[in-house]
């Protein structure tokens, strides 16, 4: 046995108001593989590590935030493509600018108020 914090996987999970039309944004914008799925909590796959699952917080323990407080930062290999591949699903997203720690950046909100960052190094 050791005395570490050792991590398998890591899942964040986001509590909605706007449960469906959140479920919707991630599988039919985003276009992310699902893991699981039911009736309040959906489950998306982001890496083979990394998980982000929706649940409706009528149905849980936890509540809305409304989006406050969170940023889901999302690296990726091409900023130009996924930009423009966002923008082609019909997403308004902001454009693409440097940021002053060293990549290129963009920006965009899910339906319950998550803002999502989309980045490169440079």
């Amino acid at each position: 046995m050791t005395n570490t914090f050792s991590l398998k996987t890591a899942n964040t999970i986001l509590y909605c108001k706007k449960w469906q039309e959140t479920v919707d944004f991630y599988k039919h914008h985003l276009k992310l593989p699902i893991t699981h799925d039911s009736d309040w909590f959906i489950e998306f796959k982001l890496t083979e590590t990394a998980h982000i699952s929706i649940a409706d917080e009528q149905r849980a323990s936890v509540k809305s935030c409304g989006g406050a407080g969170i940023t889901l930062a999302l690296q990726v290999e091409d900023i130009a493509g996924t930009w423009q591949y966002l923008c082609d699903s019909g997403l308004e997203i902001d454009p693409v600018r440097e940021h002053p720690w060293g990549a290129d950046v963009f920006y965009f909100f899910d339906p319950e108020g998550h803002r999502i960052e989309v980045w490169s190094p440079k």
